[in-house]
């Protein structure tokens, strides 16, 4: 049962606040069987145990024998130190998850111990809310108990996804890296709008609106996005002028790159790694 777990975020940046807002907002896990670390950096942690009543401790102080999933969440570049103090201080019976992108289970399960239970997943950002698309792969010896386990931990925060670990590279350069996109669409347009004279904080609202609008159309119609964006776009109408701009300056592939760029770096961190004998992970040189 999910209300007698208790689970350990190593790491203490946006990510992992992100994903402990969503969990202690959804109240299955109490919030004081949550516990966040990181090494030095107590200030981060008081603030997270205050903003969320969860217990934030040292890395080296944590009750290691009473956890039963570590949610790894730093940096790719600190993952190296975390993995060799992991490996000291925990057993192949817990289960650990990892946030990292673009590390596999395997890496985890030949650096750590022998029939070592891993998770991946890969959330994004909007977990703060309960609106996350997160995507989940699990290792070859991890079992079923913890993979729902982790199905239901993570629907806290939004939509899960069970894919193959294969796919999860283009995962994250559809969704993983996939709200940052949004947000950069949404600043041109507000750029745009600028000099109009309509109210900043309006703008804003509209803008968010209209994205929210038309992300529901899609949940909601059978129609695909095409064939919702051709209903939408009168012949030589203000819509096809928006629209043959983007085509001309390069909207479309600019898109199409986007996700492909981020997913062939995933891809990259991933085969960078797996070049590194069992026991030397320098995730540093990343």
């Amino acid at each position: 049962m999910l209300n007698k777990k208790k689970i350990a975020f190593i790491g203490a940046g946006s990510m992992a606040e992100a994903m402990i807002a969503g969990i202690t907002k959804a109240g299955i896990i109490p919030n004081h069987q949550v516990y966040v670390s990181n090494r030095k950096n107590e200030a981060r942690l008081n603030e997270l145990a205050l903003a969320y009543g969860v217990n934030g401790v040292k890395q080296d102080r944590l009750p290691f024998e009473q956890i039963d999933i570590f949610i790894l969440a730093m940096k790719p570049k600190d993952a190296e130190v975390a993995i060799d103090f992991l490996k000291s201080h925990i057993h192949s019976n817990q289960c650990v998850i990892s946030v990292l992108a673009g590390i596999s289970t395997s890496f985890f399960e030949n650096h750590l111990h022998i029939d070592q239970q891993v998770i991946r997943i890969m959330p994004n950002t909007s977990s703060m809310i309960g609106e996350s698309a997160t995507a989940l792969s699990s290792g070859k010896y991890t079992t079923k108990q913890n993979i729902q386990f982790a199905i239901q931990l993570f629907k806290c925060i939004g939509e899960v996804y069970e894919i193959e670990e294969k796919d999860m590279d283009i995962f994250t350069g559809m969704a993983g890296s996939g709200p940052a996109y949004f947000y950069y669409l949404m600043e041109h347009m507000e750029k745009a709008v600028r000099t109009s004279g309509l109210n900043e904080d309006m703008t804003r609202r509209i803008i968010s609106q209209t994205i929210i609008g038309a992300a529901k159309m899609v949940q909601r119609q059978e129609e695909t996005p095409s064939e919702l964006r051709e209903n939408v776009t009168s012949p030589n109408g203000t819509t096809a002028a928006g629209l043959a701009a983007l085509e001309q300056h390069g909207g479309g592939k600019a898109i199409t790159q986007a996700v492909k760029e981020a997913a062939s770096r995933s891809k990259e961190i991933s085969s960078e790694l797996e070049t590194f004998p069992q026991g030397k992970t320098k995730l540093q040189a990343i």
